[in-house]
């Protein structure tokens, strides 16, 4: 009787958490979201099932792919069409995205097909600092080192993305050492890495973000409307329509 008195209250705690996220709409009230219930963990006969980046709901008011101010953009500004995606360095979802996206999203973009902007934005600083911290290192290499370099460095973060739960998360040697494996000059990245002097880079792109409607991570735009589903979905939709 206990244990199943025990679940149900997780699962309750679980959707009034869930419930108040999805409220949360400027930056202030979303990180109240993450620091109480953004990452709560619904644990049902051993399962853990995150309440995370499952999309927002209404509309999304951002700039074009290549209009943005605080991103990283890949593809030719003439091609037919345009995929914005807002993600968090720390997000597990969004690395589920990047890693069933970036071959088929690069080879469009390549192709002229698609132009796609990425922007990264501090969400989960809830749970960890390193949000904050990878999204100043990225904002470091795109300005010290251009989009090429920066693209790279993105590419590389998320390969080496930490767990959300992770006891320790890369400290800000590690963001210099894979900024310097992209190809940035480590002279010329090193200050603004280790002393994080991109923080208030990192508070205006979160703020774009949320006065834009993003309210979770991953947000994908495909041609300024929302595109949602599983990882795999997402990518499926966007190469349905812009291989056609």
């Amino acid at each position: 009787m206990a244990k199943k008195q025990n679940t149900n209250e997780r699962a309750a705690r679980a959707a009034a958490a869930l419930a108040a996220q999805q409220k949360a709409e400027k930056r202030r009230n979303i990180i109240t979201a993450v620091v109480v219930g953004l990452v709560v963990v619904l644990i049902a006969g051993g399962v853990f099932v995150y309440l995370l980046g499952k999309g927002n709901q209404g509309d999304i008011a951002a700039a074009g792919a290549g209009e943005g101010e605080y991103g990283v953009t890949i593809g030719d500004a003439d091609a037919p069409h345009e995929v914005v995606v807002y993600e968090d360095f720390l997000c597990p979802y969004c690395g589920q995205l990047e890693a069933a996206s970036r071959d088929d999203f690069t080879e469009a973009a390549n192709a002229g097909q698609v132009q796609i902007e990425y922007r990264p934005f501090n969400l989960l600083s809830g749970i960890s600092d390193y949000s904050e911290r990878a999204t100043s290192a990225f904002a470091v290499v795109l300005t010290e080192e251009g989009a090429t370099v920066a693209k790279k460095f993105h590419d590389i973060l998320y390969e080496n993305q930490p767990s959300e739960s992770a006891e320790e998360f890369p400290d800000n040697q590690q963001l210099l050492d894979w900024a310097v494996e992209a190809g940035a000059d480590e002279a010329t990245v090193s200050d603004g890495i280790l002393d994080q002097t991109m923080t208030d880079w990192v508070e205006e792109a979160t703020t774009a973000a949320t006065d834009a409607g993003v309210s979770g991570t991953p947000t994908v735009l495909l041609d300024g409307e929302q595109v949602s589903g599983t990882a795999d979905q997402i990518v499926q939709t966007v190469l349905d329509t812009v291989q056609e």
